[in-house]
């Protein structure tokens, strides 16, 4: 009889393991499959040849006695708990479990979650209005959102959340936590943090409202200088941006001297909205790009030709709450060296979760990748540091008298401008508003604006330096 040599692979343990691993619950069944491998195997056997067969890598193959303690729990439960837990719970868990386990960010997306999920990226939801993450078990508030009922009645970008009402935070999902704080509006949640520099517990109380964020808000600070605050990163946001920018050069009548763009507790948002957002600054160049072990993750964002502002100098205020496509913006604009970063370190959010569909009505949010700056920067737990360290503070203006000057000396030589009316220079000193007067890093983003002006008076000969 000829005898044929021939190489077969042996299937995978993966599939025989798992279904091991699940044959104990109840209503589960192992079907095999008989592919054209195994057909063409048994057929080599039967025909006599001389079959060789390559066993799979141990090493790459699920750990069958940690899965015999996975039947084993799972069996031990469904016995012995003391009440009747069906087998979806029990899977459910488990798949909540495997993600959650991972980091910060993970998580298993049931239908309720979904709807969550797209009403915080179109801007209009019910709850409290904070971004928050885990932390030791607890609940971290990243970031609470502008205007909202968290952010009005003192809330604070780093609070620890060990309560909601009366119920300990300690050993709840994120999405437990969340779906607590969420409720009718006009409801009251009483909210126990640890906040750093407090001895005792601090207990606050937050009226649930439906939550319309505006991505983008913009105003004048003083004549020239324009301020743009971005409180999250929206579908749309990109747009709002320009717009905003376009809004003030037509309040002012020509091009600005100077701008401040305010990412300060931005929690984040939509990757897509701060590649654009950045985009309308830059010229051209890399803006960010993420790296991970599948090849959809690796991605790279780059800026088409035009900055909209022509060169205009720019400050970006962060600080710890700024996060993830916040800290996009503010990293893409610090290397291109397209604006001054000044403020607080930020977050260090530096990674990408990507939402898979499981089925029509289930998925799964995983980190797929982490993001670099144009630099190679990973910020991932370090954050971005500003170029000038500014820490918030309050100002208080000493009372003094004025002093005496030429102007007071009885018969002084008259001054050729003397007499004339000072009046305007008061008056935009107070139009800068109580805004800056109050806020001491956005105050010192003003005068840094205020002090490259004055350096560099003509905007033209700003504009190619900046080239250069």
């Amino acid at each position: 009889m000829k005898r044929v040599r021939s190489t077969l692979h042996a299937l995978p343990l993966r599939s025989i393991a798992l279904a091991t691993c699940f044959a104990t619950a109840s209503g589960l069944a192992w079907a095999q499959d008989k592919d054209a491998a195994t057909e063409q195997l048994l057929e080599g056997i039967q025909n006599g040849e001389r079959v060789e067969i390559s066993l799979p890598d141990p090493e790459k193959q699920l750990p069958l006695e940690d899965l015999r303690k996975f039947t084993e729990v799972f069996s031990r439960i469904k016995d012995a708990y003391v009440e009747e837990v069906s087998d979806r719970k029990l899977l459910e868990s488990a798949i909540k479990g495997m993600l959650s386990d991972l980091d910060p960010h993970s998580t298993y997306l049931a239908p309720k979650d979904y709807e969550e999920l797209e009403e915080s990226t179109s801007g209009e939801f019910g709850g409290l209005g904070i971004e928050v993450g885990m932390e030791n078990g607890f609940v971290k508030v990243i970031a609470p959102i502008d205007d909202t009922p968290a952010q009005k009645a003192g809330v604070q970008a780093g609070d620890l959340i060990i309560k909601l009402d009366e119920k300990p935070v300690k050993g709840m999902s994120l999405e437990e936590a969340v779906q607590l704080m969420r409720g009718k509006p006009g409801s009251i949640l009483t909210l126990t943090i640890m906040r750093e520099g407090e001895s005792a517990p601090i207990e606050i109380e937050v009226e649930r409202d439906v939550i319309k964020v505006t991505s983008v808000k913009s105003r004048m600070l003083e004549n020239g200088y324009g301020y743009v605050r971005i409180t999250q990163f929206q579908a749309d946001t990109g747009s709002q941006f320009k717009d905003a920018l376009n809004g003030l050069e037509d309040e002012l009548g020509r091009d600005l001297d100077g701008l401040v763009i305010d990412l300060r507790n931005n929690p984040g948002g939509v990757l897509q909205a701060a590649v654009e957002t950045a985009d309308a600054l830059l010229d051209d160049g890399l803006i960010v790009y993420t790296e991970g072990r599948i090849q959809s993750s690796r991605l790279r964002f780059s800026a088409r030709s035009g900055d909209i502002m022509e060169g205009t100098p720019i400050v970006v205020l962060i600080n710890g709450g700024s996060a993830s496509a916040s800290e996009i913006l503010a990293g893409a604009l610090q290397d291109h060296e397209r604006a001054v970063v000044m403020g607080t370190k930020s977050f260090g959010k530096g990674s990408v979760q990507t939402v898979i569909p499981l089925d029509e009505t289930h998925a799964i949010k995983m980190t797929t990748a982490r993001y670099y700056t144009p630099d190679g920067r990973s910020i991932q737990a370090t954050g971005i540091k500003p170029d000038i360290e500014v820490r918030p503070a309050e100002l208080k203006e000493l009372d003094s008298k004025p002093f005496f000057t030429e102007a007071d000396l009885s018969g002084h030589l008259e001054g050729q401008n003397e007499g004339q009316d000072q009046d305007g220079n008061d008056d935009a000193q107070n139009a800068t508003g109580s805004l800056a007067d109050r806020d001491y890093q956005l105050r010192s983003a003003l005068n840094l604006l205020k002090g490259i002006r004055i350096l560099n008076p003509n905007k033209s000969a700003k504009a190619e330096g900046s080239d250069q």
